[in-house]
């Protein structure tokens, strides 16, 4: 009796071979980012050696005053800094991923729920208000503008004739966005202070937050994370098309509503501790399709940590570059991004002629 295509069809899970080549490949990734991150603790205005890094790591204060700067310059500087981008960086890869598998859109990015935006006009509107400076201060209010700012571009794209589509959900974060972005700028124009936290927070950089900022930011982002992992599946499904998943038992309602939740999740408390990093999220995910495929049980660790070690290297090649100042890390990213978005989009025109 022959058999049918869908019976000769590879599991979901790829070949064991394919499964082989997935798993070394996170072993590769884990590699690069403990690199990534040996060289963030050693590289800056002033530079390390691995010993220095080591004494500065894991030394009791000493007498030696040479020793108890390095020590503070790794604990209280460096340390946090690292930590920062790993964890924005993991956020913003998955929240890369999962917004082009939500949407269907390969141009997607988590900038698309309207989240940076909302993000920038709380933190503007609480320091024109109540004078906040301090990243600790404006970090929860950063945080709720970009929750509240997915929430309302979710429910717009829920109602109407077009509720639950792609497009929808596209078309009300751009307007969302555009809209939060024009009053971003009336406020910090009308405000000195505004506008100068707005110059430094827009630029996206993982330096100055301390463990106060980082540990609330981070419970935020494990339960993204932990959401993200559970809609897995149903992203597969889903991009065979809402009639076929629904066929397939998905409820698409709450698997998208979820979904949402979970990159409001990530790209909130990320864009909130370390301000909007663009275009980190797209580049990483179309990385890891590259390198997985389409199954998004791979291809989303696989942006997670592409995401961690492509922050991480921007922000210390930012370093570098200015020395003895810096560029900000989402600087270096945005410069990197913009001609792969471009490329994106020129190879997408020259597909389809």
């Amino acid at each position: 009796m022959a058999t049918t295509a869908i019976e000769r069809r590879p599991a979901p899970g790829g070949t064991s071979e394919a499964r082989r080549r997935r798993v070394v490949g996170l072993g590769v990734l884990a590699a690069l980012l403990v690199v990534a991150a040996a060289a963030s603790l050693a590289v800056g205005a002033r530079a390390l050696s691995p010993a220095e890094v080591w004494h500065g790591l894991f030394a009791e204060p000493g007498s030696d005053g040479r020793l108890t700067e390095i020590r503070l310059i790794v604990q209280t500087v460096r340390v946090p800094r690292t930590v920062l981008a790993v964890v924005a960086g993991i956020a913003l890869g998955v929240g890369g991923a999962l917004i082009q598998g939500y949407t269907r859109n390969p141009i997607a990015d988590t900038g698309l729920l309207g989240v940076n935006a909302g993000a920038s006009f709380a933190v503007v509107s609480v320091i024109a208000l109540f004078g906040f400076t301090s990243p600790f201060q404006y970090v929860w209010f950063a945080f709720l503008g970009a929750g509240l700012a997915g929430v309302v571009v979710f429910g717009l794209s829920s109602i109407g004739r077009g509720a639950g589509n792609p497009l929808t959900l596209a078309l009300a974060g751009q307007g969302i966005t555009v809209f939060l972005t024009a009053m971003t700028t009336a406020v910090s124009l009308t405000d000195k202070a505004s506008l100068n936290a707005l110059r430094f927070w827009n630029s996206g950089s993982v330096a100055g937050a301390g463990f106060d900022v980082i540990g609330p930011v981070a419970v935020f982002i494990g339960a993204g994370l932990l959401l993200a992992l559970t809609t897995l599946p149903a992203v597969n499904l889903l991009n065979l098309g809402d009639d076929v998943a629904r066929g397939l038992g998905v409820n698409i309602a709450r698997t998208r509503t979820v979904g949402v939740v979970a990159i409001t999740l990530l790209a909130g408390a990320a864009t909130a501790a370390c301000g909007p990093v663009a275009f980190l999220g797209l580049m990483v995910a179309h990385v890891a399709r590259y390198l997985t495929g389409p199954d998004y049980r791979w291809l989303v660790p696989y942006a997670g940590l592409l995401g961690a070690v492509v922050l991480l290297v921007c922000d210390v090649v930012g370093r570098l570059v200015v020395r003895p100042g810096e560029l900000d890390a989402g600087v270096v990213v945005s410069l990197v991004g913009a001609p792969f978005f471009a490329v994106l989009v020129w190879r997408g025109k020259f597909k389809s002629a």
